[in-house]
């Protein structure tokens, strides 16, 4: 419950936001929230799900409820966001303005990955790399070890240069994303470094290691502001035991959960992230390959050891050990190709296990990998630890103390993939998706994924943390929260709460179906017309937003467009998103007219108001794509429990996507528009009319 002290502080903040904000309207929505915000945080483990449209002002809504309720709960605040864009928003704009409103004095930290800092380990043996005779590597290095992949460019140097003097001289605090120079693909894999190849304390650069400086600054901090990977990765680390013995997650890289109040913006990407940080994939061909250069490195790091015995194991028995992996690979991919003959005439041919069962010749291969990879684990550990604890190794001693850092990171990859394979599926939830993909160079890879991130976050989030806020301008389908629900395994007792939007939509905007001749279906016909329609009907003089769900579309559409339209069209793919915002953004201020063509991500978080975008155009509906696995899997699983998942996953989703989409007409008060929607199967289908009522309340003209 929330006690009167914590009610007082929250009203206080929200009126001194009034009296302090220019121009500030009190919305009914964002008071809502506030007090929906509160109420969860009030109670341990309390779960909100709240929807809130553009407009409603949600980040000071929920910076009001969750600095006063963590400040007087001595918890910390954990923002969480899928988005750059909006980490720097909270970062640069909302909180410190929330702060100053209320003569707070708070330290916030934005907490990054370990890839986005500098390690001043490799960039010290990248500079010492460029010796003056152009050599790649060290004195003495064994080619496995050498840093460069292949020769640097001159710009490669110049930037390594001007980023070590940056650094040396405290001009530059080692954030990548803030790199005095354009750092290229070849060099930042150089310059940063994962988990796996850092040695911490052991490190001589440990106490200027911009990682290490910004993850004391996390500690230290009140407000947390984090991207949603970085979360979900920190959740699924195991943490310390509990005095119980009970596995407790997370507190390894942020605070424990259960000390911790989070708020994961944008979170309708929530569910896919989770999916995505628990699947696995081994590229058969490839994993060969770094085993065989591991076991140069592991004679290297004998060698230099000058032990007879690491891990228990002499050096013969150890290539023993790694000739046995690297068979029992060579073994289940004869199997696969014996057992899978690949359509030729699909572009990339797959084999999907039905509901996630693979024949058991595999399975039985992936047990003997999954205990001889835990084997060969257990071994580099100890080879690694003897290597990393030498006193004075030099510059060989650093570079296989990375390397074989990542070589144990690769091979816990390649472990989850074979433990997803030969383990049990449980009989009262969804199985794994298990299947194989043929890539173009004809190498096999093998792939495993969860099909629901609900069991993951039941174990890992839900009852572990202290409260948590997922909200976003769509996570329902028309109020409906089913499919989130079941898409994160949602508490029972968790409050779910669409709030309207606080703008005159009926107003403000129409959503328009055109009569049209064809359905999407009919890919060449419909995209020939999506193209008459633009040409004949879009006001080219205008800014306008046209989204399709297929780039194979996109192109077709503008292949079919007259030359004079084409020249105002700014394609998603011809430059970086942000600077195709920019030129049209300059060009409808010249007062001309500018169209964007995009897929997906044009679809949610551009900010277009104003004269920017009068028009959206949604060229089809946009469901997921049929032959994606984990998908097809998760169908399957419905389907064997007489459920529907074309009613329950398929339709909402679409829904929820189709409602993002229409959401970037509408920005502010004074915003009007039309949205075109050029797919009739809401007027053709017995599902349409039930879209059609979920979304926002545009005045609808349908023609008939």
């Amino acid at each position: 419950m929330l006690s009167d002290t914590s009610k007082d502080a929250i009203r206080a903040a929200y009126a001194r936001l009034k009296d302090g904000l220019p121009g500030f309207r009190a919305r009914a929505s964002q008071g809502r929230m506030i007090a929906e915000v509160a109420k969860a945080f009030g109670r341990q483990g309390g779960v909100a799900v709240i929807e809130a449209p553009t407009g409603t002002g949600k980040s000071m809504a929920y910076l009001i409820a969750g600095v006063e309720m963590a400040r007087f709960q001595q918890k910390k605040l954990l923002i969480a966001t899928a988005t750059v864009a909006l980490q720097e928003q909270l970062m640069q704009r909302d909180i410190p303005l929330y702060l100053q409103l209320n003569g707070i004095e708070a330290k916030v930290a934005l907490a990054k990955g370990r890839g986005r800092y500098l390690c001043p380990r490799n960039l010290r043996m990248a500079s010492s790399s460029l010796n003056e005779s152009g050599q790649m590597g060290l004195a003495g290095f064994d080619a496995d070890l050498a840093l460069w992949a292949k020769p640097p460019q001159p710009r490669d140097k110049q930037a390594l240069a001007k980023l070590d003097r940056a650094f040396d001289h405290g001009e530059w605090n080692g954030d990548m994303d803030s790199a005095p120079e354009p750092v290229s693909d070849l060099l930042r894999p150089m310059l940063t470094t994962s988990a796996g190849g850092c040695t911490n304390r052991k490190c001589g650069q440990f106490m200027v290691c911009p990682f290490f400086i910004a993850r004391r600054a996390v500690d230290d901090a009140e407000i947390i502001v984090a991207n949603q990977d970085l979360v979900l990765a920190d959740l699924t680390m195991p943490g310390e035991e509990e005095s119980a013995g009970i596995q407790a997650w997370g507190g390894v890289i942020l605070p424990r959960p259960d000390e911790t109040l989070y708020i994961f913006d944008e979170g309708h990407h929530v569910p896919a992230k989770a999916i995505d940080r628990g699947a696995a994939e081994v590229y058969m061909t490839l994993g060969a390959r770094q085993l065989s250069r591991l076991g140069r490195q592991v004679h290297a790091a004998y060698s230099l050891t000058d032990k007879e015995s690491l891990g228990k194991l002499s050096l013969d028995r150890g290539d023993q050990k790694l000739q046995e992996l690297s068979a029992a690979l060579e073994e289940l991919e004869r199997e696969i190709r014996l057992g899978w003959l690949p359509d030729a005439n699909e572009a990339e041919p797959m084999y999907r296990g039905s509901l996630g069962q693979l024949p058991p010749a595999w399975v039985a291969h992936a047990r003997l990998l999954s205990a001889a990879t835990g084997e060969v684990q257990r071994w580099l550990q100890a080879v690694r630890r003897a290597v990393v604890e030498m006193t004075d190794g030099g510059p060989t001693q650093e570079a296989l103390s990375r390397e074989l850092g990542i070589a144990l990171e690769r091979l816990e990859k390649q472990a989850r993939c074979w433990r997803a394979w030969s383990a049990d599926d449980p009989g009262d939830a969804p199985p794994l998706a298990r299947w194989v993909t043929l890539g173009a160079d004809q190498q096999l890879v093998c792939h495993a994924s969860a099909v629901s991130a609900g069991g993951m976050l039941r174990t890992v989030l839900w009852g572990n943390a202290s409260g948590v806020l997922m909200t976003s301008a769509t996570l329902s389908a028309g109020g409906n929260f089913r499919g989130f629900a079941d898409a994160v395994g949602l508490p029972d007792d968790a409050v779910t709460l669409s709030l309207p939007s606080p703008f005159d939509l009926s107003l403000q905007a129409r959503l328009e179906v055109p009569a049209m001749r064809t359905l999407p279906d009919a890919r060449e016909a419909h995209a020939e017309e999506v193209s008459e329609w633009l040409a004949a009907h879009l006001d080219w003089d205008a800014g306008n937003l046209v989204l399709f769900t297929s780039r194979a579309k996109l192109d077709r559409v503008l292949q079919k467009l007259p030359i004079a339209q084409v020249r105002k069209v700014r394609a998603q793919g011809s430059l970086g998103k942000s600077q195709l915002v920019a030129e049209h953004c300059a060009e409808i201020a010249a007062g001309k007219g500018s169209t964007l063509f995009g897929l997906a991500s044009f679809g949610e978080g551009l900010d277009l108001p104003g004269k920017l975008c009068e028009t959206v155009v949604i060229t089809q509906l946009p469901f997921a794509v049929p032959t994606d696995p984990v998908g097809a899997t998760y169908a399957e699983w419905l389907e064997s429990r007489g459920r529907n998942p074309f009613i329950e996953v398929s339709i909402p989703e679409a829904t929820r996507l189709l409602t993002q989409y229409c959401g970037r007409l509408i920005r502010n008060e004074t915003d009007s528009g039309r949205i075109v929607l050029l797919d009739r199967r809401v007027v053709t289908k017995r599902y349409g009319s039930g879209m059609l009522r979920a979304l926002p309340p545009f005045r609808q003209v349908i023609e008939r």
